[in-house]
């Protein structure tokens, strides 16, 4: 078991989704915080609520795709948390369109967020996690890093390269004996943001269908960033190495493992009949 009451914990994308209720149910157990995101205001917004439980938190804008901006945060959070024992990197962006209709700097955008932001802040505050008697590393991936539905190309692609490097790192931990525990975490549809938000490719131009996108994700998307966060916060304290999050995720985990050439042809047609029912 991972302890969590006493520690501190840094979070990436602390301000808004999983990162904001993550900060809430971290700091309503006992847990110190070091909260980083690019959204200032945002970022007063949390540490102002998880004040309450009388936690020490610090903030930090943060721009995840800045290796040097990483580096430059973990010195400051361990400085400021000598405790800190658990990692969370959440941070990540959403990209619209097709492959023909992203550009490789679209492409690069979202990788230096979503693939290089873990691999940074892994790599900036692995010394100090390894010098601690236990600690744990969370680093989030998504479903589509175990399908790849088609609109998602960039997407997919990060979300599996997160997931090929964290377990590949997590083998090493263990073969190294080391305090650390790694954690990879594939929410489903988590009712946030992030599809409004998502960077349209710069040769996206149907807007319909992008709206249409939106739409029919916000209707599928249940589980809230709350019970998301609380499954996160039970997989780091049972040091589970993989971390499912919603029914949705684990239906298509299990059908990508049965079906692993063909399973987008049954997700496409349960998906128009589920938004079809949602109206």
């Amino acid at each position: 078991m991972t302890r969590i009451n006493g520690t501190a914990a840094a979070v990436t994308g602390a301000a808004s989704g999983i990162g904001r209720a993550l900060a809430q149910e971290l700091a309503a157990r006992g847990c110190d915080l070091a909260l980083a995101d690019r959204d200032e205001a945002g970022l007063a917004s949390i540490a102002d609520e998880v004040a309450r439980h009388g936690r020490k938190v610090t903030t930090h804008r943060l721009d995840v795709s800045d290796a040097g901006a990483i580096a430059a945060f973990a010195q400051a959070a361990t400085g400021a948390h000598p405790s800190l024992s658990i990692l969370i990197n959440n941070a990540g962006v959403a990209l619209a369109g097709t492959f023909a209709e992203i550009s490789q700097a679209d492409m690069e955008w979202l990788f230096n967020i979503n693939f290089w932001g873990v691999v940074h802040g892994t790599r900036a505050f692995l010394p100090h996690l390894s010098q601690r008697p236990q600690a744990h590393i969370v680093n989030l991936s998504s479903i589509f890093g175990i399908i790849a539905p088609p609109g998602q190309c960039a997407y997919a692609a990060a979300k599996f390269a997160v997931r090929g490097f964290s377990e590949s790192l997590r083998h090493e931990l263990s073969m190294a004996q080391s305090p650390v525990k790694l954690s990879v975490v594939h929410p489903g549809g988590i009712a946030t943001a992030i599809a409004r938000n998502a960077r349209s490719g710069s040769g996206m131009t149907d807007n319909a269908r992008r709206a249409q996108a939106i739409d029919r994700f916000e209707k599928l998307a249940k589980t809230t960033p709350k019970d998301a966060a609380l499954r996160i916060i039970k997989g780091i304290e049972r040091n589970e190495p993989r971390i499912l999050i919603g029914s949705d995720a684990r239906f298509m985990d299990l059908l990508q493992r049965l079906m692993p050439g063909t399973y987008w042809n049954v997700m496409a047609r349960r998906l128009e009949k589920a938004a079809a029912k949602a109206g």
